[in-house]
């Protein structure tokens, strides 16, 4: 790791602009990634879950969250009302129907005809024929991901099937979150080069090929984030953000010699999200690194993100690493806040909470989801510290990095700041 950051030629966004994949390309890694999914994940969860079938229904404009992460590309919604259907076999595998006007070649078997039946007369038919003893229906009140199923949607159904079935339906809640949060292998081998776009940008924007010390604005550096997020070809999942500290604050947000500045950046790409805060420091006349108070401050926050990522273990679950997070930094001295969120098909994604900022003493329900294997994280935190140099004044470090637990160990997916980017 270099002891500062500075872009390079080699290290322009101008070269990932040639990286990244054409609409169809992506389409062509995303289908491959998801046929994968539905032949080899998707039925190992329904069994851990004890559900011989899987009803995800949706209608155009009102999609249930997890629909369109079971729909190859070039799907965009549900299409009027999406029916799929999913039933264990004996062998192993899954059944995978599809009740809609248009069908989805290898990936969905089309099981219903308009011209003969009602579309939920059909489904209860596929029901009564395959005689589940349990059946998953997305509803729950702990995650948004898996509380799809609509009232209306949910009266229609249960109009149409046997009253038997009804009973043997249950919440599928849980395998919604477990599908979105697991990451296969092929995902977690090209997140890395999508991280790492991430930080090229922020190394570009964080430099004197953008900021104009006196003269750029915060307002003008986000703008241009997120300017370069679409030359690039890839979409903002939030708007980005820039913000500045300094000893002595000014009531404009321009950027001047002696800020520190802070960046809250992602976007989505290859259906994946990226998630990143990072901070740098505008050199005053004659100086060539930041004071050491701010470098002790990102130390702090270093110091913090090696805790988190030692109490990160399988089975835990979000408060329990929480607060032994919290607890363990305090000792050290450290003045922490941790508000770690998962990030994948969604920035904050489906899996367990590990904090919020208002929320430091635990979050119910979402943070009592337990950690498992070959997930994702935005490991999101703050110190505060006082800065010497900057009159004792208590400054907040903020850092976020991606990061992936994987073989019962959280790994940088690619790698953390340690230095300052110096502008």
């Amino acid at each position: 790791m270099p002891d500062v950051y500075s872009v390079k030629p080699s290290e322009s966004t101008e070269d990932y602009k040639r990286k990244i994949l054409s609409l169809r390309q992506r389409g062509d890694v995303r289908n491959n990634w998801l046929k994968y999914r539905l032949e080899n994940l998707l039925p190992k969860l329904m069994k851990e879950q004890g559900l011989e079938m899987w009803l995800v229904i949706a209608r155009e404009y009102n999609e249930d969250p997890v629909i369109l992460s079971l729909l190859p590309e070039p799907q965009m919604s549900a299409r009027r009302r999406t029916i799929l259907v999913y039933m264990m076999k004996q062998d192993g595998t899954l059944e995978r129907l599809i009740l809609s006007r248009t069908g989805l070649g290898e990936f969905y078997k089309t099981a219903w005809n308009p011209d003969q039946d009602e579309q939920y007369d059909c489904l209860a038919k596929i029901i009564a024929e395959r005689d589940p003893q349990s059946i998953g229906i997305n509803y729950g009140e702990t995650f948004a991901f898996g509380d799809g199923l609509t009232h209306s949607e949910y009266i229609q159904l249960c109009r149409a099937v046997d009253g038997k079935y009804i009973k043997r339906m249950k919440s599928a809640e849980t395998l919604c979150v477990r599908w979105l949060e697991t990451r296969t292998p092929n995902e977690l081998v090209i997140y890395p080069s999508i991280v790492e776009i991430t930080h090229t940008v922020v190394s570009e924007a964080f430099s004197t090929r953008v900021i104009h010390a006196g003269i750029t604005t915060v307002d003008d550096l986000s703008w241009w984030v997120r300017q370069k997020f679409h030359d690039l070809g890839v979409q903002p999942w939030f708007p980005p953000s820039i913000s500045k500290q300094s000893a002595e604050p000014n009531k404009t947000n321009m950027i001047m010699p002696g800020d520190m500045l802070h960046c809250d950046v992602g976007f989505n790409y290859l259906g994946l999200c990226t998630d990143v805060q990072r901070l740098a420091y505008v050199l005053k006349p004659g100086e060539v690194d930041a004071p050491e108070g701010l470098k002790a401050g990102l130390k702090d926050g270093n110091r913090l993100q090696d805790i988190h990522a030692e109490e990160m273990v399988a089975g835990r679950d979000g408060n329990e690493i929480l607060k032994n997070t919290l607890d363990r930094s305090k000792a050290e001295g450290i003045i922490p806040s941790v508000y770690t969120h998962p990030i994948g098909v969604h920035g904050h994604a489906a899996g367990p909470i590990i904090g919020l900022w208002d929320r430091q003493g635990g979050v119910p329900g979402r943070g009592d989801y337990k950690l498992y294997d070959d997930t994702c994280y935005s490991i999101e935190l703050n110190v505060k510290k006082a800065v010497p140099e900057w009159n004792g004044m208590m400054v907040t470090f903020a850092l976020e990095e991606d990061a992936a637990f994987t073989q019962g160990k959280l790994q940088w997916i690619s790698g953390r700041q340690t230095k300052f980017y110096l502008v």
